[in-house]
């Protein structure tokens, strides 16, 4: 699931300079890796057989978790400081040496790949496994926190992905009661109610991953979805208003009719833009006679709507080279 979410990333994040998804995703498709248990026995023997890749895999986790939680910080606004403390970088540190001193007083043994259930009686093994699902609730929560806050603000597909984080940020959650839960109980030779509450972590420990997944993944995939909508909605604008721009240029030319004109190049936005510029132009030049109809005003208003509405250079265009476009809107 984890190198499924990594091929994901790379093949709909190229180009981007932000990579702290990305890095995230490498390093715990690793950890993930590391507890195949034939992965796990094959190289714990090559480095003294003493369970000491449990230590690499779950720093491993913990520091990609850690990545997964500055990357919905970056991608949020105004952050409140308790999130930016939880997911700074010296909650991180703290919890990397607590993790490392709780791991070498644990007294080891040889290669097992079920470390906690034979060695989770011992103080320091118990101590060990709560640092770090404490530490996994703690960005958990508050990256359930920043998407909760995009859900708000998103509509249609795009709020499918911090919907998705939400709710693998409570399974995650959850999970992480499940397993200080039973590291209690078996640290107190309880192994009842360790097995009765053990039930429960693995089906837990799938959908975390699995919504977690779902969330990041689906950010790219949700983004691309809306680019290709909003490329559908401006080339059945730009048609709609052909004819009507050509009786505007007819008789008021425009920098349209240059044949080195920017718009030429295969963009859509930068054509509708340049549309709507020249029918306004017209619209307001009392020089010519250019009258239009209730639906065409409502059309030309409707294709400015759209353009301001995008995060473009060509909106950005528009609404500094006229600043008159948008006044339908504004006198209704």
């Amino acid at each position: 699931m984890m190198w499924l979410l990594l091929a994901c990333l790379l093949i709909l994040r190229r180009g981007r300079g932000e990579r702290t998804i990305t890095y995230a995703a490498v390093l715990i498709a690793i950890a993930m890796t590391l507890n195949i248990d034939s992965v796990y026995i094959a190289l714990d023997g090559i480095v003294g057989g003493t369970n000491l890749l449990t230590l690499v895999a779950d720093l491993a986790l913990t520091v990609g978790v850690f990545f997964l939680g500055r990357g919905v910080m970056k991608a949020s606004d105004r952050q409140p400081r308790s999130v930016q403390l939880a997911l700074g970088t010296p909650a991180l540190a703290t919890t990397l040496v607590c993790a490392i001193a709780a791991f070498f007083r644990i007294d080891r043994r040889s290669t097992t790949t079920s470390l906690m259930l034979e060695l989770g009686d011992q103080a320091a093994a118990a101590a060990y496994s709560m640092i770090h699902f404490v530490y996994y609730a703690i960005v958990l929560t508050a990256m359930a926190v920043l998407a909760s806050r995009q859900l708000r603000i998103n509509r249609g597909v795009q709020l499918l992905p911090p919907a998705s984080l939400v709710i693998g940020s409570i399974f995650g959650f959850a999970l992480t009661a499940v397993v200080i839960t039973m590291d209690i109980a078996h640290a107190a030779g309880d192994l009842d109610a360790m097995t009765a509450v053990s039930v429960a972590y693995g089906p837990l420990y799938l959908l975390t991953f699995l919504f977690l997944c779902l969330g990041f993944a689906g950010q790219p995939v949700a983004r691309s979805l809306q680019a290709r909508s909003r490329e559908r909605t401006t080339r059945a604008l730009t048609q709609e208003l052909e004819p009507l721009w050509a009786r505007a240029i007819a008789v008021r030319p425009g920098i349209s009719q240059r044949e080195d004109a920017s718009f030429h190049a295969d963009n859509g936005e930068t054509l509708l833009h340049r549309q709507v510029v020249e029918i306004r132009d017209a619209m307001i030049d009392t020089r010519v006679a250019f009258e239009v109809s209730e639906g065409e005003r409502e059309l030309v208003e409707r294709a400015e709507r759209h353009l301001l509405g995008a995060e473009s250079g060509a909106a950005a265009s528009v609404a500094r080279e006229h600043p008159h476009i948008g006044w339908g809107q504004q006198k209704r």
